[in-house]
């Protein structure tokens, strides 16, 4: 398909993390350990999409144990993502509102409730190992905002997503954008890199307009790119939520006048970038030393999302056409055998 594709603008370097292979070791024994993925269908398209290398693309200066604990939290965001957008949950807001409600526990308490019949859903196992190996030394206001991040996520996704393909809604463009940095849990991965990278943003720049506009411009590319790349795969699950698909369906474009539009956007949210970028370190030179690798985190993320995803079979219309049902890959216990 990428022959296909429009050239996505990135002015970035391409780089990646020596301690990849490690990582990769990591991320089969952790998925094990916390029953994310133990079926064997589960597991080989888990492989094959490599999340190790993935991580060590846009966290190319991560140490071993930073990069094995993001690398963590990338994986449970794709397997309850895919959950709701592959599997028959997503199209049911009610039947996974007891899950999410078990993930908030561990965010807002630090321990997870339990579900009537006494079993967690591994969803909510691994939660509570990533939040208990994250959030401890963290600032109050960086984990203030990190639970704020991910319980609008889950929320979101669970909600205003599950419902629209429940009532047939299409939302427009606009709406979409605003929502797409939370259902794609693209602040929750930004949040990440202060933790990555041992820096602490005070508030006043999180709240300066520069770093907002540069945050928000570099959140808009990274789920774009995802949206050109993972639209010819989601168009086979009818999925509606994609930039490329609601363009056509709103500006009655074809298919390649869409897919352009969508990457004439990326170029433009780029310049925003670099502009908001340039701006910002004018402005704060004495803060240079934690706002270089700031935004350092957020080019890697932009450059190494379209590089991971130029490679990944994981956008592959084969990857899910090859399954006569999704649930023939998802892991019912993920999220729990909900029931109706």
């Amino acid at each position: 398909m990428e022959s296909e594709l429009p050239d996505i603008y990135c002015p970035f370097p391409q780089r990646t993390n020596p301690n990849v292979g490690h990582t990769r070791v990591h991320l089969e024994e952790w998925t094990r350990n916390t029953g994310l993925v133990h079926r064997d269908s589960a597991r080989d398209r888990f492989a094959q999409a490599d999340f190790g290398s993935f991580v060590g693309m846009v966290h190319p200066t991560a140490d071993s144990k930073n990069l094995d604990l993001v690398a963590d939290w990338f994986v449970w965001l794709f397997l309850v993502d895919d959950q709701l957008d592959d599997g028959h949950l997503g199209r049911s807001p009610e039947r996974v509102r007891d899950v999410v409600e078990l993930m908030r526990t561990v965010i807002e308490d630090d321990t997870p409730g339990t579900l009537p019949d006494g079993q967690l859903p591994a969803a909510v196992v691994a939660l509570a190992d990533l939040w208990e190996r994250t959030t401890p030394t963290a600032a109050p206001h960086w984990r203030t905002r990190f639970g704020w991040h991910l319980t609008t996520y889950l929320t979101t996704a669970t909600t205003w997503e599950a419902g629209n393909r429940a009532a047939g809604v299409v939302p427009s463009e606009e709406t979409y954008i605003a929502k797409r940095r939370h259902t794609g849990a693209i602040h929750v991965c930004m949040d990440l890199i202060e933790i990555v990278a041992g820096i602490e943003a005070p508030e006043s720049i999180h709240n300066d307009s520069r770093f907002i506009t540069a945050l928000e411009a570099s959140c808009n590319i990274v789920c774009w790119a995802n949206d050109v790349y993972s639209y010819e795969k989601e168009q086979v699950l009818g999925e509606i939520h994609n930039l490329v698909h609601l363009v056509r369906h709103h500006r009655g474009y074809g298919e390649r006048e869409a897919l352009e539009h969508v990457c004439a956007r990326i170029a433009a949210e780029t310049e925003r970038f670099l502009a908001a970028e340039s701006e910002l370190l004018a402005a704060y030179p004495q803060l240079s030393w934690m706002l270089t690798p700031y935004l350092d985190g957020m080019r890697s993320w932009m450059r190494g999302n379209l590089d991971w995803s130029r490679q990944t079979p994981r956008y592959n219309p084969a990857d899910v056409s090859q399954y006569e049902e999704p649930e023939e890959y998802l892991e019912a216990t993920v999220l729990g055998l909900v029931r109706d």
